[in-house]
């Protein structure tokens, strides 16, 4: 390569690292404040009559994990009326017997576990698990659902906090991300970083600005909820159709979220103190797969899309090392001090998430190499839904959201 040619590719790398960390002063100060780790459940105070409450858990194959999360529901200490209804979504592993066996061993919160059949056309197996169980909570007029998971155990008083929180705060919808286990190498490397980006797309001090269409700003257009834990008034959810609204969405918390604010309804989502998922991720292998299964459905199955959030992870994630090492290697100080700025940026803001999940700061420079992974998931997610294998799950692959809608309206 000529010296003009190298001189150009060195201008090339300074003025995209200028973009870089014009891009992460953007994320610092004009996102939400998403970084911060400090939203957690709202100021509450605890009713005089408690409102009755049913828990409904959607499980297929759950046999290794129910023994940590199921007796933490039965043993809730809440003092109004509540009863928990297990969905067994076809299991093969005797799902539904050992609930059945731990409610035995454990006093508590009454339970009932039900099957609701092979889903049809048109649903996943989980909601159509959640209107299965949905279904029979009615028949009990709860005033509250609370949608949990079958790998999250609750603390003794989380489903009486969740409770307080939405009436005292006003909210349709509580949800608390739960903290997931970080264990392994692999988990210590990837899952704070997971619940970053997640912040990083849906900022939670946006999520509870205020009711949708209300004038108060874009904060009050974005909704996310955490699946594994979401509390749910019932007449919201009759009003937004839930989960029929959102039968096909295989991200369905978020989808949940958006359907009930798009009907007025008040969505808070925040991290989670005392509310723990339990199921492992040891290996790459198995979080490559919690990721690449949902990630292009992320981005409604969109080529460009695609194409922009890579170039955008490229740009805000990966230009500033690149920056930094062209700019030791030539000698351009200014091109490394761009990098190393933007780098800092960065890893300042990852911090808040390390020490949520306790781990050693020294981890926080290694973001990019973590977003590369996600990069690499996020490709291979589209390339196995185009070759007819995207959003798997546990025996299930599920159509794009667009031929279902195009299937529905056929219909």
């Amino acid at each position: 390569m000529s010296a003009d040619a190298w001189t150009s590719v060195v201008t090339v790398v300074t003025l995209v690292s200028a973009l870089s960390l014009a891009a992460w002063l953007w994320l610092l100060l004009a996102r939400g404040f998403f970084w911060r780790t400090d939203v957690r459940l709202p100021a509450r105070e605890e009713p005089d009559d408690w409102p009755s409450v049913c828990v409904v858990v959607p499980a297929r194959d759950e046999a290794a994990v129910l023994p940590a999360s199921l007796p933490s529901l039965l043993a809730q200490d809440y003092p109004g009326r509540a009863e928990v209804f297990l969905i067994d979504d076809g299991s093969t592993d005797g799902t539904g017997g050992l609930a059945c066996e731990l409610a035995r061993r454990h006093e508590g919160l009454p339970l009932t576990v039900a099957s609701p059949g092979e889903p049809p056309a048109g649903w996943t197996g989980k909601l159509w698990a959640v209107r299965h169980g949905i279904g029979l909570a009615r028949a009990r007029e709860p005033e509250y659902l609370l949608l949990t998971d079958a790998d999250i155990a609750h603390a003794p008083d989380s489903l009486r906090a969740l409770v307080s929180a939405a009436g005292t705060g006003g909210f349709d919808v509580v949800s608390q991300m739960a903290r997931l286990r970080v264990e392994s190498v692999w988990e210590r490397l990837v899952v704070p970083a997971f619940v970053y980006f997640f912040a990083q797309l849906y900022p939670f001090r946006w999520i509870g600005g205020g009711r949708a269409g209300s004038g108060r700003g874009r904060a009050t257009r974005t909704a996310a909820a955490a699946g594994g834990c979401v509390l749910l008034r019932a007449d919201a959810a009759e009003r937004a159709r839930i989960p029929d609204a959102i039968r096909h969405a295989v991200i369905d918390d978020v989808a949940l979220a958006r359907a009930v604010k798009g009907t007025g309804g008040r969505v808070w989502l925040g991290l989670a103190d005392r509310v723990d998922s339990v199921r492992p991720y040891p290996r790459l292998h198995d979080l490559w797969r919690m990721v690449s299964r949902s990630a292009y459905a992320q981005l409604r199955h969109n080529p460009l899309v695609l194409a922009g959030t890579v170039l955008g992870l490229a740009l805000v994630y990966l230009v500033p090392p690149a920056a930094v090492l062209v700019g030791a290697a030539t000698g351009q100080g200014t091109t490394a001090a761009l990098g190393a700025a933007a780098w800092l940026v960065m890893a300042g803001t990852y911090l808040p998430m390390l020490r949520y999940y306790r781990q050693p700061l020294w981890l926080a420079p290694l973001l990019p190499f973590t977003a590369f992974l996600y990069l690499l998931m996020t490709v291979d997610s589209a390339v196995q839904h185009y070759r007819g294998r995207g959003a798997a799950w546990k025996g299930r692959t599920y159509a794009r959201p667009d031929a279902v809608a195009e299937e529905g309206r056929a219909g």
